[in-house]
């Protein structure tokens, strides 16, 4: 019998019985059609802390190098690479699932500037050097909030020096608490809070200049 951790969104190899679902949504005026399977963060719909993202987001117009971490089955990846095709798109994630179904996902949305990765964080593509325009994510808080710091504490080891990160956290998850640790974790960066609705919040921030 599988533990409960096997099952989880940010386990390795999720456990949960394998099928197939396919969604479909409208995101800034696209549609997207999605496979999905259990054991991928919000199989049977996306979440609507990811569509807050997706809507408020920032995204570069000019070439850029932008990552989707923790991308599960790549809403927020896909739309950043259809929104600009002359970027490249990383989109990172431990669970094979879900790098299966985002692999999937860029062939059925004809997106062809997205690599899907799998891995923990940084750790796949350290070694590669790349500096980025935009991070984005949204995280899975579910894994505690100090590690979810501790990823934030990296975020500019990874940032070109023009860079920025987004990501979106419920409200009832400790949002403004999270805002004042950045702030002081983070003091050569703008911490920002640019939008919230839903019970959501979208966070900016970019190095000091």
């Amino acid at each position: 019998m599988s533990s409960n951790n096997e099952n989880h969104y940010f386990s390795k190899k999720p456990q949960a019985p394998l099928k197939i679902f396919s969604i479909s949504e409208s995101l800034r005026g696209h549609l997207y059609i999605f496979k999905t399977t259990p054991g991928v963060f919000s199989s049977r719909k996306i979440d609507l802390g990811t569509k807050t993202l997706i809507k408020y987001m920032e995204i570069p117009r000019e070439k850029s190098n932008l990552l989707d971490m923790g991308c599960g089955y790549g809403p927020i990846g896909l739309v950043l690479a259809k929104e600009n095709p002359n970027s490249t798109i990383f989109m990172v994630d431990i669970n094979r699932r879900a790098i299966w179904c985002a692999r999937e996902n860029t062939k059925i949305n004809q997106i062809s500037n997205a690599k899907t990765i799998a891995g923990s964080y940084f750790e796949p593509i350290n070694s590669q050097g790349i500096k980025f325009d935009g991070i984005y994510t949204n995280p899975p808080l579910k894994k505690g909030k100090k590690e979810f710091l501790r990823f934030c504490e990296s975020i500019p080891n990874h940032l070109k020096s023009d860079g920025m990160f987004q990501f979106v956290i419920r409200r009832t998850m400790g949002a403004k608490n999270i805002f004042l640790l950045l702030q002081k974790m983070l003091p050569n960066m703008e911490v920002e809070v640019r939008f919230k609705r839903s019970g959501f919040w979208v966070f900016y921030l970019k190095k000091k200049t």
